[in-house]
């Protein structure tokens, strides 16, 4: 095996390991110890790519928009026609996960939230939320220059509207719940989604 074959394996197991640990115990209670006795890796493995479990939940973040982005991207590349529904479907298939208070990503960004008067920390909720854009953005344009999405719309400021969007439905299941059903759910938010993205038939490009 090729020696970065060995460090990709590494730092998925890495990534795996704190991702169980984080449904097991939550952010707060985990050491680097019990990251260590779970993994199998040494001290010296883990600081080979960070040097404290922060940065490693921060990791765990790009890890999650970088398999949203990798869905998308296939699934683009798999279409035999100019067609909306299949990629929007890769983007929005989690969704219901920004409700959820025990998700993962929810959880981390909680937490480094909680920690972000630490300038590394607040570096890497920066570098998130920086990533978060560029791919949501990306997604769009994407869309536009394949025909299934209006260029009339503004990829910048659309983007940073669902980033926010997002962003609220994270802060709310953080949040105890209070009386009544929320009026706008994640189902919402998917539908918005497509009724903003998906193009009249006028503004579709010729083949």
């Amino acid at each position: 095996m090729k020696q970065e074959q060995r460090r990709q394996q590494t730092f998925q197991l890495l990534l795996q390991t704190v991702e169980e640990l984080i449904v097991e115990k939550g952010c707060e209670s985990i050491k680097m110890s019990d990251i260590m006795e779970r993994s199998g890796l040494s001290k010296g493995a883990i600081f080979h790519y960070v040097k404290t479990k922060d940065e490693i939940f921060a990791l765990l973040l790009q890890e999650q928009l970088e398999e949203i982005d990798n869905r998308f991207v296939e699934e683009v590349n798999q279409q035999k026609k100019k067609e909306f529904e299949g990629p929007l479907r890769e983007i929005t298939k989690k969704l219901s996960l920004l409700e959820n208070p025990q998700d993962v990503t929810n959880q981390v960004l909680m937490y480094l939230l909680g920690k972000k008067g630490q300038p590394s920390v607040a570096e890497a909720l920066q570098a998130f939320y920086e990533q978060s854009f560029r791919l949501s953005k990306q997604w769009i344009v994407t869309g536009q220059n394949h025909g299934v999405i209006p260029e009339s719309i503004d990829a910048d400021k659309t983007a940073e509207l669902f980033m926010l969007i997002s962003y609220g439905l994270r802060m709310r299941s953080a949040i105890p719940a209070g009386a009544g059903t929320p009026s706008f759910t994640a189902a919402d938010f998917a539908m918005f989604l497509a009724n903003t993205l998906n193009p009249k038939t006028s503004d579709r490009k010729e083949p």
